[in-house]
């Protein structure tokens, strides 16, 4: 019973994307691993867009499966709700983000970096893509296709 219970635990825990906060860290991560960084801009609890990506193309098996050996994932959120706010600190991390990559405010915006921050690919609102697909751009833009 116990191994059962073990097993479904670890299941849940690594289909779970690992969607960082700290664009720093995250940088020197895909440097150490070589991987490249997806960096998400969202509006969490008040972007329709914003929510079906997440739901339809980040929370996917096979994206997951994707990004856990290929990506750093860094989600740069922008919540409306008060109950939802992040803390200062994190707050003014993300506007900093947003100055260097999203100036123009676009939500969801999601970019490919290289370890350098260097964009390489840019999805301006929701991709319209099975999980699928979006991989597939990843893969082109990752080769230099």
């Amino acid at each position: 019973m116990k191994t059962l219970a073990f097993a479904f635990l670890a299941i849940f825990f690594t289909s779970q994307p690992s969607w960082q906060t700290d664009f720093n860290r995250a940088q020197q991560e895909a440097k150490q691993s070589h991987k490249f960084i997806l960096l998400n801009f969202s509006g969490s609890d008040w972007c329709a867009p914003c929510i079906k990506m997440k739901r339809e193309v980040f929370e996917q098996e096979t994206f997951i499966q994707y990004a856990n050996d290929n990506l750093v994932l860094v989600r740069a959120d922008f919540p409306r709700l008060k109950k939802n706010q992040l803390d200062a600190n994190q707050k003014a991390h993300n506007e900093k983000l947003a100055e260097q990559y999203n100036s123009s405010g676009k939500f969801p915006l999601t970019l490919l970096l290289n370890e350098d921050g260097k964009v390489v690919k840019t999805w301006d609102g929701y991709s319209n893509e099975s999980p699928q697909e979006f991989i597939k751009q990843i893969d082109q833009s990752r080769n230099g296709k």
